[in-house]
């Protein structure tokens, strides 16, 4: 019986490093997948508040979001069903310029991100400051679909995908943690992807 040659079966593929543990690269695609129903909102009726525990709620509209500095992210994202997708890119404002109008209190530890459709997810302050999060309007240059967001959502790259609200109105800063959607039905509370923080337990 013949011997194979070395190199004869191929060589084994190397994990992309990127890729956080039990992960797949999607490539091209962008799944959808939501809690909701996908709601219809027009961007002159869109607005975000930030409120809560800070010295100055405020309030921004479409135009007055866009009169910011903008800022962008290019990286990857993580959705805890396992699927990865490098190289993005989105064009927003970054969470840190809200804040700084909105002046949190030294009480201030969480936020509680709260979407149009009453969808709601919890982050430590940690995890949306520092240029960790964004509000982004534009994928790849083009505004951001609908079924994904748009016309506004939330993005925390660094944590699984649910972290990163879609239909953004609201970002509210709290003392205390207050468990989201899949929070209280059992999604970890932070969601590290590189962790592995799943579920509640992980």
């Amino acid at each position: 019986m013949a011997t194979p040659t070395r190199g004869f079966f191929g060589r084994r593929r190397e994990r992309d490093p990127r890729l956080p543990p039990g992960q797949y690269d999607v490539g091209n695609d962008w799944p959808v997948l939501t809690a909701e129903p996908t709601p219809r909102i027009a961007p002159e009726t869109w607005s975000i508040t930030v409120d809560g525990r800070v010295e100055q709620p405020t309030t921004w509209s479409w135009d007055d979001v866009h009169r910011l500095p903008p800022s962008e992210y290019r990286g990857d994202i993580h959705c805890v069903t396992t699927w990865s997708k490098f190289d993005t890119r989105f064009t927003g404002v970054s969470v840190d310029t809200l804040l700084e109008a909105a002046r949190p209190t030294a009480d201030a530890h969480f936020v509680v991100a709260t979407s149009k459709t009453g969808y709601t997810t919890n982050l430590p302050l940690a995890d949306v400051t520092g240029g960790k999060a964004w509000i982004v309007w534009e994928f790849d240059g083009t505004p951001l679909p609908i079924e994904h967001g748009g016309p506004v959502r939330m993005l925390v790259p660094h944590l699984y995908f649910w972290k990163s609200a879609k239909w953004i109105s609201r970002i509210t800063l709290v003392t205390r943690d207050q468990p989201g959607f899949w929070e209280q039905n059992g999604y970890h509370d932070r969601g590290d992807p590189w962790r592995q923080q799943r579920y509640q337990g992980d």
